[in-house]
């Protein structure tokens, strides 16, 4: 199996195939080496402090991985949508497939664990179930808007601030914002179209073997159905198993998208099991929130917002497990990309970081009004069997589409 990933830009193979011994080298990987230990001693001291503890330390650990992998592994969601709609090439698509799949498997596994008996009318613990309604589609929709204009989706964003992208911060900023934009139309969108809202869990209807037997069924279609678009792998001669191979291979070389697909699925499971489903709003959408709070710029009462699972917002004072996931996040990619040597930090174009904003704003707003997004309500969503997570993906993809028809990605 190759280590290439089907469906790289150019610029994603950038990377020399064979590390030389230069103080250049040896100066990014000792700075990758120092970020490592000091995420491992960052955890250690969330671990003994008052008012954290494991969930805090296990939270920043899952978060590095995460980042390590989705740099590796390029698990960005506009850039896999948009090698497919753009490209034709369906190759990265089955990174989401694979992790969709294992994560499937394991969150079936946990339910039973949690929640011995689907039919009672309980949902899992936690789990991203949401309602099913206009306003989600339109959050989707939008959201995949904002990932055109800004040129990633929200967790791409955060794990390319470790590889010194220009317009990721400018686009988080946006999200804030977005975020904020979000709570004013709280209100009004929960009286009109959510409130009576369903929320669709399979396992109520089929059983745990029956909702993973047709998660996996629907997966296989679409997997099978997507492999005339997957492009050739380029030829591999055989080459010795050494620690030189093996360092290329984990470290320059990008990740194959199964690979990487499957160790986001088992990483999913894992946060789901010790801490929370993986999301990555929820400290962002809570900062916003607390700001606006205390400010005045919130109604009194937000109707029924945090009655749902989801990216759920608060008003808090401190930093939450969410908050060290996707710090986490952005170390792990930010060391990982220094191995390899994507670290390239660049200043943002005037009309990109316009952009890149505007982006943002829209996913803010998307994700907010969705309670989360394409890792939280698509990602952990789907996992859990939950329709809300097909119907955000797919408003999703369908903004994607229509922001690369109208070439809003030219910008940034």
């Amino acid at each position: 199996m190759s280590n290439a990933l089907p469906g790289s830009s150019p610029a994603d193979r950038a990377a020399p195939s064979k590390p030389v011994l230069t103080p250049a080298l040896i100066l990014r990987n000792g700075g990758a080496a120092l970020i490592f230990v000091t995420l491992l001693i960052g955890a250690h001291v969330l671990q003994t402090t008052s008012g954290y503890g494991a969930s805090a330390a296990l939270s920043l650990l899952i978060g590095a991985a995460l980042g390590v992998v989705f740099e590796r592994g390029r698990f960005c969601f506009f850039c896999i949508f948009r090698d497919f709609i753009e490209h034709r090439n369906a190759g990265p698509l089955y990174a989401i497939l694979t992790a969709l799949a294992v994560s499937g498997i394991g969150y079936a596994v946990v339910f039973g664990a949690f929640l011995p008996n689907p039919f009672s009318g309980r949902l899992a613990p936690d789990a991203h179930i949401g309602p099913v309604s206009l306003a989600l589609v339109v959050a989707g929709l939008l959201f995949g808007v904002g990932m055109a204009l800004s040129g990633a989706c929200i967790s791409g964003h955060l794990y390319r601030l470790g590889e010194g992208s220009g317009y990721a911060p400018l686009a988080l900023i946006g999200a804030l914002i977005g975020f904020g934009l979000g709570f004013r139309t709280w209100n009004w969108l929960y009286v009109t179209v959510i409130a009576d809202a369903p929320v669709i869990w399979l396992p109520h209807w089929i059983g745990y073997g029956g909702a993973l037997l047709l998660h996996l069924a629907v997966l296989s279609v679409l997997a099978f159905a997507l492999l005339r678009y997957v492009s050739p792998l380029p030829p591999r001669p055989a080459h010795q198993l050494d620690i030189k191979y093996l360092y290329e291979a984990l470290f320059r070389d990008r990740w194959n998208p199964l690979v990487t697909g499957a160790i986001v699925g088992v990483i999913g499971v894992v946060a789901y099991l010790r801490v929370e489903p993986l999301g990555v709003t929820a400290q962002l959408g809570s900062l916003a929130r607390t700001v606006m709070h205390t400010s005045g710029m919130l109604p009194a009462r937000l109707n029924g917002l945090d009655s749902f699972a989801g990216c759920a917002t608060q008003v808090v004072q401190t930093i939450t497990d969410n908050g060290w996931l996707i710090g986490g996040l952005a170390l792990g990619a930010f060391g990982a990309a220094l191995i390899a040597g994507r670290f390239q930090p660049a200043l943002p174009r005037a009309n990109g970081s316009v952009a890149a904003l505007v982006g943002g704003v829209l996913m803010g707003w998307g994700a907010m009004t969705a309670l989360g997004c394409t890792v939280g309500t698509l990602l952990s969503g789907i996992a859990a069997f939950a329709l809300s997570g097909w119907v955000f993906g797919a408003a999703v993809f369908a903004g994607v589409w229509g922001g690369i028809v109208l070439r809003l990605h030219r910008w940034t």
